[in-house]
């Protein structure tokens, strides 16, 4: 099944990479009409490049050296021509949709090799685990974050708190926000949200994935009780297979783990010793690589330190930021 995934998708890339070479001939076949010096350069800037080869063959080092200035020279008119007609630098390079692998779905490693580039283990993780769990970027990021449909009206006595839910999610998001900025330092903290269901707990969740997904950062995100679960079924089962196998190793190594409705689950010990190995190994930053974790939860600090091992609530204590939501149910709310 893995197999089968992985060869949809690169098939899925060979048809967008063919599909922006083709756009970039058309843009050039239609702007070399209009400009036909800009052929010129490209037919002589192709030139220089084969006699180049050449000259290092040769070891000539005098003819290399015109031919570099005249590579320089070619570029610089060519330059020109483009700044002089409103034309972007980059309207003659390819569009492809990831800048970094090309639309292949591979880098190339230092040294020697390939390896998964970072869109590509995306896209695995979403297919493969994430499925409808963060099926709602696109619709749910900073940019479409509105903070007026936030009560402005603080009340202390129901909310224990001094300032409105407005002025609490306006902080709550410029915290988000430091988050992915500072994500790959190992001194900034991980994220605990804790609140009432229809809070925002999980927009702001995707938010972040959104952003860092944009950043070639791989997440993977889950509820507790399928987590915990998928996992222990992982170990118990005596015939495991590749995806099972993956599916572990993602948990402990995905750049960004989101663990949704801590609380939710059925308790046992065997999962509360699951979820310690799992929140404590990416504490650790195994392989000199930073590795975050935000957990949402209808719990509060105080909660969790009674309905789990003292082990894990001293790491969420001690690691984690904590942001407290509250207001009323959005979901019972008009968007304004």
């Amino acid at each position: 099944m893995a197999n089968e995934i992985l060869s949809t998708l690169l098939l899925e890339y060979e048809q967008k990479k063919r599909k922006a070479e083709l756009d970039l001939e058309k843009r050039k076949t239609d702007l070399y009409a209009k400009f036909p010096e800009l052929q010129e350069i490209e037919n002589q800037l192709n030139n220089d490049a084969i006699n180049t080869v050449k000259s290092i063959l040769k070891g000539s080092s005098a003819s290399l050296d015109s031919l570099n200035q005249n590579v320089i020279e070619l570029k610089n008119r060519k330059t020109k021509i483009l700044k002089e007609n409103n034309i972007p630098d980059d309207f003659l390079e390819p569009n492809y949709e990831c800048k970094i692998c090309k639309d292949t779905g591979y880098i190339q490693n230092e040294g020697h090799g390939s390896s998964f580039c970072p869109c590509l283990k995306q896209k695995l993780l979403d297919i493969s685990y994430n499925k409808s769990n963060i099926s709602n970027l696109k619709h749910e990021n900073f940019d479409t974050f509105n903070a007026n449909i936030f009560s402005d009206k603080a009340e202390p006595e129901k909310y224990k708190m001094n300032i409105s839910p407005r002025q609490n999610m306006l902080a709550i998001k410029q915290k988000c926000i430091e988050f992915v900025e500072n994500f790959d330092s190992p001194e900034h903290k991980n994220l605990l949200f804790t609140g009432n269901t229809g809070l925002g707990k999980t927009f702001m969740s995707n938010c972040i994935a959104n952003e860092l997904i944009k950043k070639g950062k791989n997440v993977l995100y889950q509820t507790a009780p399928v987590l915990l679960e998928t996992v222990i079924d992982e170990k118990m089962n005596k015939y495991k297979n590749a995806n099972q196998e993956a599916f572990y190793k993602n948990v402990l190594e995905a750049d960004l783990l989101i663990i949704d409705d801590l609380g939710t689950e059925c308790l046992n010990s065997m999962k509360l010793s699951e979820l310690f190995t799992i929140l404590n190994t990416r504490l650790l930053n195994l392989n000199n690589k930073v590795t975050k974790t935000i957990i949402s939860t209808n719990l509060n600090i105080n909660n969790i330190f009674k309905s789990y091992e003292e082990r894990i609530g001293s790491r969420i204590a001690g690691f984690y930021d904590i942001y407290y939501f509250f207001g009323d149910d959005l979901r019972f709310r008009k968007k304004i």
